[in-house]
């Protein structure tokens, strides 16, 4: 990516969730949740000035250009997220942020989480490297950003699973409009979008529970299988509309 430098959830939903994302026990997380937190935010923090950090606000500026020119085209104000990286534990408004967790958007204080030592692990645990793989992660959250912005978010818990499943492949979708976006300013070329689609392939339910060993279950899926993220992710791609991205009506 050529980017100009030289991914309402909290407590133990929020943990059960992420371990379907990381592939991770979530007994394991949850008992975790028993360490005491970092004792502030700051000790943890990632340098404000190394690359990781650089890149990591330089996208959430590009995100935020975007829909702030979506939103207002629709005549509405784009509110937006706070960005927050972190290595090891963070705390949030949802709880302690650990790095198990990977990733996260906390709705209460409406921001994107971001441990940077996930991104290393994108590419060494789940064969996704890239610049653009790391974006589609940081665009997913802030799609979750939208939904809380617009209300669909809140649609998590309305049908079990299969409600969480629609606003995780939703969030895929708003990636994609990003990406479809910043694909015409020239921020993104054909190469990237590969990535992107590898990194939603590669955490897609069936493909974690496949390698952590376990029989591929459908009814427990909380983010979608692989072919579904990638189906959504593509859809925002290819069309740049948020109307494209009504999971919910499907």
């Amino acid at each position: 990516m050529r980017m100009g430098i030289g991914g309402g959830i909290g407590g133990i939903v929020l943990l059960v969730l992420v371990s379907f994302l990381t592939g991770t026990n979530p007994g394991d997380l949850i008992s975790s949740m028993d360490q005491p937190p970092p004792s502030s935010s700051a000790d943890a923090a990632p340098p404000a000035d190394d690359e990781m950090s650089r890149f990591m606000r330089v996208l959430l500026a590009d995100t935020e250009d975007t829909w702030t020119q979506i939103f207002r085209d629709q005549g509405q104000r784009y509110a937006q997220p706070k960005l927050v990286m972190f290595r090891d534990a963070t705390e949030s408004a949802c709880g302690v942020g650990q790095s198990a967790m990977g990733p996260f958007y906390c709705p209460t204080d409406r921001s994107v989480y971001l441990d940077l030592s996930f991104f290393a692990e994108l590419d060494t645990r789940f064969g996704a490297p890239g610049d653009f793989a790391q974006a589609y992660v940081v665009a997913h959250e802030v799609g979750h950003h939208i939904q809380n912005l617009t209300g669909s978010l809140e649609q998590r818990g309305s049908s079990g699973n299969a409600g969480s499943v629609r606003v995780e492949l939703q969030a895929d979708c708003y990636a994609g409009v990003w990406g479809h976006f910043a694909s015409k300013r020239g921020v993104v070329e054909e190469v990237d979008v590969q990535e992107g689609l590898d990194a939603a392939a590669a955490i897609g339910d069936d493909r974690l529970q496949r390698q952590s060993g376990g029989r591929v279950s459908p009814e427990s899926f909380t983010h979608g299988s692989s072919a579904q993220r990638v189906e959504w992710f593509r859809r925002g791609l290819s069309t740049g509309r948020v109307d494209a991205c009504d999971t919910f009506a499907r």
